[in-house]
């Protein structure tokens, strides 16, 4: 097998920011964006879309895509859908990056992937969380334990937790599992797909990076990343 491949979810209808995928961040697309950090790991790398126009971006960038049109609930359910294709037969394990991660390290994929070599069959990294996001509902917290694992994730926790990034790692058994598994309330409410592994027993390996970027989940997240590459 190849063993490692990168999944990029990227659909265009996001409710909170329709056709993100597209947004122009320092003259690219931000699927280009994220796509070239993605290559630059050196693992295979693949954009799942259902929109032709998010597929052409990622061509630009020289990297390969899968179309399904299938209205999926999360960017797991699409990266499980996917997986059933024979393009990805070839591998044992995935890191799911999201779409909007446009300023996505190397050392985040790789520590994805360490934590699944540590007996994990999910992973996921965290980094230190700045006071002013504390209580944006739009910053996901993490709470983790030791060693290296996520005890939970919520948006409404303040005053602690961690940051957690939207960069996930998954063995194939692991992520062909996924859409079989209960939806709760939890994962409902917190609008978060990492809660239906915690809930369903699941362990989540946890690994703690430097990230000094930003994670576009708004319109206004687009000024905040311009802003800070102005500098």
């Amino acid at each position: 097998m190849k063993s490692t491949a990168i999944l990029i979810p990227a659909r265009y209808g996001s409710t909170r920011f329709l056709g993100k995928p597209l947004t122009m961040l320092d003259g690219k697309t931000m699927i280009q964006t994220v796509a070239e950090k993605c290559m630059s790991s050196g693992y295979d790398t693949y954009v799942l879309t259902d929109n032709k126009t998010i597929a052409q971006a990622a061509k630009a960038a020289g990297v390969d895509f899968y179309i399904d049109t299938h209205d999926y609930e999360n960017g797991t359910e699409r990266c499980a859908g996917a997986v059933n294709s024979r393009t990805f037969n070839d591998y044992d394990q995935f890191i799911n990056v999201q779409g909007d991660m446009p300023d996505v390290t190397v050392e985040m994929i790789e520590k994805c992937a360490v934590s699944l070599s540590y007996n994990y069959s999910v992973s996921t990294v965290y980094t230190d969380m700045p006071k002013e996001m504390q209580d944006d509902p739009n910053s996901v917290k993490m709470i983790h334990g030791y060693p290296n694992q996520a005890l939970w994730f919520g948006r409404g926790l303040t005053g602690y937790g961690e940051w957690h990034l939207g960069v996930y790692g998954y063995k194939r058994h692991a992520l062909i599992a996924y859409p079989n598994l209960k939806v709760t309330q939890e994962e409902r409410i917190e609008k978060l797909e990492q809660l239906r592994w915690l809930k369903n027993g699941w362990q989540i390996g946890a690994q703690s990076v430097y990230f000094n970027g930003v994670e576009i989940n708004t319109p206004e997240d687009v000024e905040t990343w311009q802003q800070k590459n102005l500098q």
